[in-house]
């Protein structure tokens, strides 16, 4: 971290091997599109390089990277939202992954496919609907599995507003989804 701070680009290149994955796993999660995502992530991490002086305590590049990438990602989902557009990526991707490398005897039916299809589409749009602050908290702790700890430092907020939202955020995905389920 020191030699990447001094501008040793083989020492940022070693951070972006470390952080890629995860960069680009919250971001899809956040926006839910595969090419937004990965622009996103690839900001980040240029906006890090650029700004990499500017962080206090090197052992927290991963929560100071990821809170780069939310921010971003909002930011792309306010500007999605000004020219709503339909994408058919994510159906795409779901009926060419569905029943890949799946055994015979346990491939599923096309009509449990498409309610599985289905499901995951509404449970997607249903997450898409939540207010900015419930939906990064819920992904970025139920989905990615990060500390509360963590949680709160990406989102610049509390722990408790952290568990605030998710409960919140749960309770009105459960209330949407009470009738599907």
């Amino acid at each position: 971290m020191c030699l990447a701070r001094k501008g040793d680009l083989a020492a940022f290149d070693e951070l972006v091997r470390r952080y890629q994955r995860r960069a680009t796993a919250v971001a899809y999660r956040l926006l839910t599109n595969r090419d937004d995502a990965m622009e996103v992530a690839q900001e980040a991490f240029l906006r890090a390089y650029d700004r990499l002086g500017t962080l206090s305590d090197p052992g927290r590049f991963g929560s100071w990277l990821l809170r780069i990438i939310s921010n971003l990602a909002l930011n792309r989902r306010r500007s999605r939202a000004l020219r709503r557009t339909a994408s058919l990526d994510v159906a795409l991707e779901d009926e060419e992954t569905l029943g890949a490398n799946r055994p015979d005897e346990k491939t599923p039916t096309p009509l449990q496919q498409a309610a599985g299809r289905d499901m995951k589409l509404f449970l997607r749009d249903a997450i898409d609907e939540l207010p900015d602050m419930q939906r990064q908290a819920l992904i970025l702790f139920s989905i990615e599995k990060l500390p509360q700890k963590q949680v709160a430092e990406i989102l610049q907020c509390s722990v408790e507003a952290v568990k605030w939202n998710v409960f919140m955020a749960r309770k009105r995905l459960k209330t949407r989804l009470r009738d599907v389920l």
